[in-house]
């Protein structure tokens, strides 16, 4: 096999082998005439953006169950979005998801446009999501290249050269193969090569549809591919999550600023996040603090946030916050590090 026939013998295994998803429309079914959901698409394309498709799958049930359309979904309260979302983490997505269903609705129509240059002019969608939208929803012949195709690439051309640095190369590889007859398809089979053949550790090479094209396998080497820079150590940064309870149970809140980490999302009043933060209580209380902090890693740095607690009188007016029901508040509409901190402090404000 040369490499001239990968891309067809990758289309004849996703033929048989392609992921059952919820958003994708099945090879056979698609021969058949059956069109993608441009909107189910992207919502699982924004969805998947650093995100597993097993965490993904009951996310995108949930979304499409409670807006089945994207006019629906720029129509919805913030607050209802971001609580939906909770868990699924990287909060600027769902930010740039509303922003996004809004633009589409006011400037589109509510109907998303299907080339990768118009895409890309969309909130929170970048040069792979606007390539896989464009094949997979509408069968434009772009070019998708993310960590799946990345390491197809290195693979199949045998190619040392470390990520991040790789990325032009990876994608002249890729550009390639990109089927002009099925390329939404193609990108949908490449990745899922990626993802269950040709995989991080232990790739199953004496399955893989495009083994005798690859360099690689030839040469011993694809455990060891792709390379990468190292990276540098993650720093930590501290702060002190507030978590209080008034007299008659309600939890005290905040809405975080739309701008930075968590953005836009319910949690407890915290101070800064740094080296050492200076104390930001939201008012003053015989305020008890843990003995264990909550630890949270994000993309960038480790968090320890000590937790302090305090129950607060019927008449208390904090400089922060907003006092939320025990009957209206949900644990599970809280950003991952704040049902954390919660899970801490529930046993010692837990009413009687």
């Amino acid at each position: 096999m040369g490499k001239t026939t990968v891309t067809s013998a990758l289309l004849d295994w996703y033929d048989v082998h392609a992921r059952d998803m919820p958003w994708r429309v099945m090879p056979a079914d698609r021969k058949a005439g059956v069109r993608p959901d441009p909107y189910a698409v992207w919502l699982s394309e924004v969805m998947l953006q650093q995100t597993t498709v097993a965490a993904v799958r009951d996310y995108h049930r949930k979304f499409t169950a409670i807006w089945p359309t994207v006019a629906d979904l720029a129509a919805a309260e913030d607050a209802d979005v971001m609580a939906a979302w909770a868990g699924l983490g990287y909060y600027a997505r769902a930010r740039n998801l509303l922003k996004c269903a809004r633009v589409v609705l006011a400037d589109h129509g509510g109907v998303f446009p299907q080339t990768y240059d118009e895409l890309i002019t969309l909130p929170g969608i970048g040069p792979y999501t606007a390539a896989a939208i464009s094949a997979i929803a509408f069968d434009q012949p772009s070019t998708v290249l993310d960590g799946n195709v990345e390491r197809v690439m290195a693979r199949l051309y045998d190619d040392h050269t470390p990520l991040p640095a790789a990325k032009p190369v990876f994608m002249t590889y890729a550009e390639r193969h990109t089927s002009q007859n099925r390329p939404g398809d193609y990108a949908q089979a490449v990745m899922d090569l990626g993802a269950t053949i040709c995989t991080p550790k232990n790739p199953a090479c004496g399955i893989c549809p495009v083994r005798p094209a690859c360099d690689a396998q030839s040469a011993g080497t694809q455990t060891t591919l792709p390379k990468k820079t190292p990276k540098k150590p993650k720093p930590t940064r501290h702060g002190t999550a507030y978590i209080a309870r008034r007299a008659d149970g309600a939890w005290l809140l905040e809405t975080r600023p739309d701008k930075g980490l968590l953005g836009g999302m319910l949690g407890w009043p915290t101070t800064e996040w740094g080296d050492d933060p200076a104390p930001a209580a939201p008012c003053d209380a015989p305020w008890d603090t843990l003995n264990e902090p909550a630890r949270h890693t994000f993309t960038h740095f480790h968090l320890i946030l000590t937790v302090q607690t305090a129950w607060l009188p019927q008449d208390a007016a904090p400089a922060r916050g907003n006092f939320v029901a025990a009957a209206d508040f949900a644990p599970s509409a809280l950003p991952t590090v704040m049902q954390k901190a919660y899970t801490l402090a529930a046993a010692t404000l837990r009413q009687v």
